[in-house]
């Protein structure tokens, strides 16, 4: 008999002090739509992949209070990070890039860290 697995992400959620302001954030500032019962739903075009992955509890990858971070796929990372800065959103100066894509990161009003992603072509 065939073991069940996992299909793809199933949502993110995070715990905010203000849920109605961080939802407003990532509106205005990553265009993330937010429907009627305060949420997003994102579909993805054929063959493009969302990635899980677990991290020590001793990595620097993102900030040590934080539990969760979000990598949101985006389609021009140099374009996303300028449209950040122009609204004073606090972004890193970094851009990694590897065969997997570019990467940069910033961080939504409540101080939790995110991550951009701009798959290859």
């Amino acid at each position: 008999m065939a073991r069940e697995k996992v299909l793809g992400m199933g949502g993110v959620f995070l715990r905010a002090k203000n849920a109605e302001g961080l939802r407003k954030w990532y509106f205005r500032h990553l265009g993330v739509d937010i429907t009627e019962w305060g949420g997003a739903i994102t579909v993805h075009a054929q063959d493009q992949e969302t990635y899980w992955s677990v991290f020590e509890e001793k990595s620097d990858y993102m900030p040590k209070r934080q539990v969760v971070m979000i990598n949101w796929r985006v389609a021009n990372l140099d374009a996303m990070l300028d449209q950040l800065r122009a609204a004073d959103v606090r972004i890193e100066e970094r851009i990694e890039e590897s065969e997997q894509g570019r990467f940069g990161w910033g961080y939504d009003v409540e101080g939790n860290k995110f991550e951009l992603w701009e798959p290859p072509e």
